[in-house]
C-alpha cells in the first residue's frame, strides 16, 4: 500500500500558529463576524476556550490581530469536535483554514488516535475541509443545533 503525504503548508512571513496564548473572546468574536458566523457573549466564549482540550490561532508578529482560530473538545476516546473554525476573509483565507486543519488534525491523530472528527464551520471553509478529507454530511447525517 502506498501512502501519500500532503505538502507541508507555510504561512506568509511574519505569521505564526499559536497554541499557548489564550485569545481574547472579543477578538475571536470579531473574527467570527468577519466570517459570517454566529458570535457569543464574551464571558461564556472565554470559558469555552479555556475549557477546550486545545486551540490554535494564526497571528501576525507585527499586528495584534487574529487571522485564524479553531478550538477542539474531545472525550479523548471516541470523538473530537472542532469549534469556532474561522479565518479572516482575505487573499490567504483558504491557506489559513488549511494550516489550522493541518496542525489540528496532526495533534488529534497524535494525542487522540481513533477519534471520529466533526467540525462546526462556515461555508467559506468548505474548500479547505474537502481538500483535507472532510465529507459534507456523510451518509446523510445532519447536525442540528438548539438555541435557548
Amino acid at each position: 500500500m502506498q501512502y501519500f503525504s500532503k505538502k507541508k503548508l507555510i504561512l506568509p512571513e511574519g505569521y505564526f500558529v499559536n497554541s499557548s496564548q489564550i485569545p481574547l473572546a472579543k477578538e475571536v468574536n470579531k473574527l467570527l463576524v468577519n466570517c459570517g458566523c454566529e458570535t457569543f457573549p464574551n464571558k461564556p466564549l472565554s470559558q469555552a476556550i479555556k475549557k477546550s482540550n486545545f486551540f490554535f490561532t494564526i497571528q501576525n508578529e507585527f499586528k495584534n490581530k487574529l487571522y485564524g482560530f479553531v478550538r477542539v473538545t474531545s472525550d479523548r476516546g471516541l470523538n473530537a469536535n472542532l469549534w469556532n473554525f474561522s479565518a479572516l476573509p482575505d487573499d490567504n483565507q483558504q491557506l489559513y483554514y488549511s494550516i489550522l486543519l493541518q496542525v489540528t488534525l496532526e495533534k488529534i491523530n497524535r494525542e487522540m488516535p481513533g477519534c471520529s472528527i466533526s467540525v462546526q464551520a462556515p461555508a467559506s471553509s468548505l474548500i479547505s475541509l474537502e481538500e483535507n478529507g472532510f465529507i459534507l454530511d456523510p451518509n446523510g447525517i445532519r447536525v442540528m443545533g438548539y438555541k435557548l
